[in-house]
């Protein structure tokens, strides 16, 4: 498996402000809304195939995501794609905010839509467990619906509720 030479985040730092790097974070776009490092260029892992990366030749790439977990899985990926070296963001985005660097932060973005759908799963099979002891067992039924619904999620990789909830309010304004 092809490895990506991991950068600790003050080294990037530095080299980003000297013009040695060109920084592509993988997260989704609207991951990249919320919180970003400034200057990096927004490549969705998910869009990879049909995109069109114009890199400067004299500049090294590095990757990042989250944590880092993200880019090291899809290393092989990424790099085939790079001329140069490819290096990776050691811990990615959480690593260069620990290390208290700038990040640009817009707390007016809606939360990750994976984070979305996580809260109103939840909170749908617990309001059905709640209903099937307090109320009637027949609404037992609820968690089951949303359970079966995060399988067929996982097999598929559809998401119904997601898909629904990119048509809430929020998520149109600020991802469309």
């Amino acid at each position: 498996m092809t490895r990506l030479t991991p950068i600790t985040p003050a080294a990037l730092h530095e080299g980003m402000a000297a013009g040695r790097y060109t920084l592509i974070d993988i997260r989704e776009r609207d991951e990249f809304a919320r919180s970003r490092i400034e200057g990096a260029v927004n490549q969705p892992l998910s869009e990879w195939e049909d995109a069109h990366l114009s890199l400067a030749p004299d500049r090294d790439v590095v990757f990042t995501c989250r944590s880092g977990m993200r880019t090291e899985a899809a290393c092989a990926r990424l790099s085939a794609r790079v001329a140069g070296e490819a290096l990776l963001l050691s811990g990615g985005v959480e690593a260069w905010r620990r290390a208290g660097l700038p990040l640009a932060e817009d707390a007016g973005a809606p939360l990750e839509l994976m984070r979305q759908v996580q809260i109103a799963a939840g909170s749908l099979v617990l309001l059905g467990v709640l209903l099937g002891w307090l109320v009637a067992p027949l609404w037992f039924g609820l968690s089951a619906f949303v359970g079966a619904g995060l399988v067929f999620a996982g097999v598929s990789g559809f998401c119904g509720m997601a898909r629904l909830l990119l048509l809430a309010p929020w998520n149109r304004r600020a991802l469309g």
